[in-house]
């Protein structure tokens, strides 16, 4: 829908901030020094790909960046997600894992 300026959202933030040395290192130049890392796995479960896409394209800060060429693209780039992953997954409910790094630090 945007092949010349595609939407970075899902790049920068929140998948591409996942290199757990990496935030250690950050957190240490910051002045933090008691610092512990947890790796968290849970399934995400969704109805349809339908919903998947309405929560991305329509939940997130992934909304705006959709919208700023031309708002009233949103309806059709939600459909374009939904049918990428229907594609991918079947049109039935979705369950995938999902895996988060949890990070505590304290000086």
């Amino acid at each position: 829908l945007f092949p010349q300026d595609p939407p970075m959202f899902m790049a920068r933030t929140p998948h591409g901030y996942h290199d757990v040395a990496r935030i250690r290192d950050e957190l240490t130049a910051a002045g933090f020094s008691v610092i512990s890392a947890e790796t968290v796995d849970q399934r995400s479960k969704a109805a349809s790909p339908r919903d998947v896409a309405v929560a991305y394209c329509q939940g997130t800060p992934l909304r705006n960046e959709i919208e700023a060429p031309d708002a009233s693209l949103l309806e059709k780039a939600t459909e374009i997600a939904a049918d990428a992953l229907a594609h991918r997954f079947g049109s039935g409910p979705i369950d995938g894992l999902i895996r988060a790094h949890v990070l505590t630090a304290r000086n």
